[in-house]
């Protein structure tokens, strides 16, 4: 029998987003842009064309910029149909959901990742769904999400989480998988969440994008705080392995770790050359900077 279908993704933002100020001081770090796009919409972008329908958005105080983000915005609708934009105004409706495919809900105490999933669990019900870090970009085609579906449709199910390698002196960053077997598919067998340098059981980490089933919300709400006095994914889905199978894919694509500098800089400048309106001359002034 074929597996329940991934039909909800749930996207956590409620972080305040310090590592960005004073930028974020006002505006929330999702909305940061890449190039002329958001980060909350790339990641939107990919879970829609993995051919998720409902999209839940775990916010926290001032954050509402980004539940009008996903608004109409009428005036402007109307402003650009005026002045004959008409291309600018097919983007805007491609980048808006269809109604009622958006929901929010309030994540009040900043308690840690695992906890702001499980504040999801009325709007997700009892159903599988898809977990995509919204600071994190994967630059693929197709869409890692849409990858991990292909895993979890070809194995019947159960649980899957996008993991890739990093040097061995960096694990200690992460959260680090151990896994059976070979190949760009395999079971996870444990992880840990920001092992001591030197113990990781691999150099495979987890990279934002998960696939996990309902029962992982009845363990959030006994999991104790963790790393980082926070209650962690992680030690949750390590109480479900018990139970479960959860298989690890090392996808094609790049990531971009959009919630530190460097990364969401590399970003920008991987997005402006993979756009054929900004490579050519974009390419031209990263020559003129870098003295070549």
């Amino acid at each position: 029998m074929a597996p329940a279908p991934i039909r909800t993704a749930v996207f956590p933002v409620a972080g305040l987003g310090t590592r960005f100020l004073p930028a974020t001081k006002a505006m929330p770090k999702e909305m940061l842009t890449v190039v002329d796009r958001p980060l909350i919409q790339y990641v939107y972008d990919e879970a829609k064309a993995a051919g998720v329908e409902k999209f839940i958005f775990v916010t926290g105080r001032g954050k509402a910029v980004i539940e009008d983000h996903f608004d109409i915005a009428y005036e402007l609708e109307a402003t650009l149909r005026e002045r004959d934009k008409l291309d600018r105004l097919e983007e805007v409706h491609s980048a808006q959901p269809g109604a009622g495919a958006v929901s929010f809900t309030r994540q009040q105490e900043p308690l840690g990742l695992g906890h702001a999933v499980w504040c999801a669990r009325e709007l997700v019900g009892n159903e599988p769904f898809a977990l995509l870090l919204p600071d994190v970009l994967v630059h693929s085609d197709p869409g890692c999400l849409a990858q991990m579906i292909d895993v979890y449709t070809d194995n019947g199910g159960g649980n899957v989480i996008a993991v890739e390698e990093v040097p061995e002196d960096q694990t200690h960053q992460y959260g680090v998988v151990e896994i059976d077997g070979e190949g760009d598919v395999f079971k996870v067998t444990g992880m840990v969440e920001k092992p001591p340098k030197g113990t990781a059981p691999s150099n495979l980490i987890i990279t934002g994008r998960y696939i996990l089933q309902p029962e992982i919300f009845d363990l959030l709400e006994k999991t104790e705080k963790g790393a980082g006095g926070e209650i962690q994914i992680t030690d949750a889905m390590l109480a479900m392995m018990d139970s479960q199978v959860f298989h690890g894919l090392r996808f094609k694509g790049h990531t971009y770790d959009c919630g530190s500098k460097v990364g969401f800089l590399a970003a920008n400048v991987a997005y402006a050359l993979d756009r054929d309106d900004l490579a050519a001359p974009f390419h031209a002034e990263l020559k003129r900077l870098l003295g070549l």
